[in-house]
């Protein structure tokens, strides 16, 4: 039983942390540390925080349309556009010829060029895995019930100190009995290969008549994955996926590592607590999820509706352990913070706001904070305030390590896929005036590390951030993001690179 194991297999991975996190608090209690210090015990608090995290939207589709169980037709296509998944487990991956210059030709269609994709060889209809993030390792676990299909895993390079493994799924239609032996079956693959420290997801098409089904049974039994609800739905509230939307056959399951990660799937003003089932027919407004059209999900031969959920994952920013601490003064425009790892210093100021927010809903403003200097920031306790009030505290122990940025949107939930180390603000809102505002940034003590003062010329523009010019220059002035390319950029350079 993975989940059980990982119970004592795991002692370095959790309760070492855990223990030395309790201890840290209780000297923090009892004798508060010098603002600007980060040493082991910081690190260690800031590993599993909520100060960097990264939205991770996953998603089961098994979205192919027309005559040879292929994505050419393109319905299935233009709804993994329209929903943006950061990871998505296929299944039935067919497309054109199916040579690999072609599968990447999909790829880069559906998702981008920057996505990394398995698909398993030598199957009438193979399952498959697509990631934003680089895949590590992957291959096929055989599947001895069937012969056109097997079960295809990827381990994936999420951001953050834990690696997710993807496993995409295609159970028979035959009977439950012969869905719960493919389940044993991969349940003794996944406890043989997968460590108990890694996040797992198990996605696809199930073909379960019910939500007890002995397949799923056994996997929770089993301590593989969270089968238990609540269950992802439509817009109204329908959580069955096959075409004729009366049985639950597609499922998103995840282990118990990273189901308490999970987060509402947020998309333009739309938000679904527990995940979405995506039926475009239902779907409104649809020009949130285009290119797809709401005819898509009632398209000719089209196999079942996609599932989606969300997991707001922590990045582990603290940039490793520190051998040591020490100390600088911040203040000033561009200030420095506390540096960590015995030597180097921290440069840490706003170089990214959006006051302006995509559509109506204000949890989409966010402020960018970066640090380019060569030494870790300690930013517990640190406050991100407008003209108004105090809208965001750093919770303690949190750091950030050089060349790394952290994003503070109004809302988690408002947190875009693929944004890298964002958090939502401690108090739920930005308030971010589109007339003009001022925005500071300040360190425990109090003391003003950088301040943004804007008129509304940079928040005229519905989306449109506006950013220091140069990018990542501390007191240059800001301006409107789309005169430097893009309308944003939360997270990257302005360019778009990582950081």
């Amino acid at each position: 039983m993975r989940l059980t194991s990982s119970l004592s297999k795991r002692c370095a991975w959790v309760r070492l942390p855990l223990l030395v996190t309790a201890l840290a608090m209780a000297a923090c209690a009892a004798e508060p540390p010098l603002d600007g210090e980060v040493g082991p015990e910081a690190d260690f608090l800031g590993e599993r925080s909520d100060a960097l995290s990264t939205r991770v939207r996953l998603m089961a589709a098994n979205i192919t349309s027309g005559t040879n169980q292929s994505y050419d037709p393109g319905h299935g296509r233009r709804i993994m556009q329209g929903v943006k998944p950061d990871i998505v487990m296929l299944q039935e991956f067919n497309y054109g010829s199916n040579s690999t210059s072609d599968i990447r030709a999909f790829v880069d269609l559906a998702f981008g060029a920057g996505f990394s994709y398995y698909r398993e060889a030598g199957a009438q209809i193979p399952n498959g895995i697509v990631s934003r993030w680089p895949i590590v390792a992957s291959g096929e676990w055989d599947d001895s019930s069937v012969s056109n299909r097997d079960f295809a895993w990827a381990r994936i390079d999420i951001p953050g100190p834990v690696d997710l493994w993807a496993v995409s799924v295609h159970l028979l239609t035959s009977s439950a009995g012969a869905r719960n032996t493919e389940a044993t079956q991969l349940a003794s693959f996944i406890d043989a290969v997968v460590p108990d420290g890694d996040y797992l997801v198990i996605g696809g098409d199930f073909n379960t008549t019910g939500r007890s089904e002995s397949c799923i049974t056994t996997l929770q039994n089993e301590g593989i994955v969270v089968t238990s609800s609540p269950y992802p739905a439509d817009a109204n509230g329908n959580a069955n996926t096959n075409a004729g939307r009366t049985k639950p056959y597609d499922w998103v399951l995840a282990d118990g590592d990273l189901d308490p990660f999970e987060t509402a799937v947020t998309i333009g003003g739309s938000s679904f607590a527990n995940g979405l089932v995506v039926d475009t027919r239902v779907y409104s407004p649809i020009a949130n999820i285009s290119p797809a059209l709401s005819s898509d999900s009632g398209a000719s031969n089209m196999q079942h509706m996609g599932v989606v959920r969300d997991f707001l994952i922590p990045d582990g920013g603290s940039g490793g352990a520190g051998g040591g601490s020490s100390s600088s003064s911040s203040s000033g425009s561009g200030g420095s913070g506390g540096s960590g790892g015995g030597t180097g210093t921290a440069t840490v100021f706003i170089n990214e706001v959006l006051a302006n927010e995509p559509g109506s809903n204000p949890d989409g403003e966010f402020v960018e904070i970066v640090n380019i200097g060569t030494g870790t920031a300690a930013i517990g306790g640190w406050t991100l305030a407008d003209s108004s009030a105090t809208r965001h505290t750093f919770p303690t122990g949190a750091s950030l390590a050089p060349m790394t940025a952290v994003v503070v949107y109004g809302s988690a939930a408002a947190v875009p896929g693929g944004v890298s180390g964002a958090v939502g603000a401690s108090t739920g809102a930005l308030n971010l005036a589109n007339s003009g505002d001022a925005i500071t940034l300040r360190n425990a003590s109090g003391t003003t590390v950088d301040t943004v003062a804007y008129g509304s010329a940079l928040a005229a523009q519905d989306g449109v951030s506006m950013n220091r010019s140069p990018d990542l220059s501390p007191g240059a002035q800001p301006v409107l993001h789309n005169t430097l390319g893009g309308s944003s950029s939360p997270g990257k350079r302005v360019s778009g690179a990582a950081f």
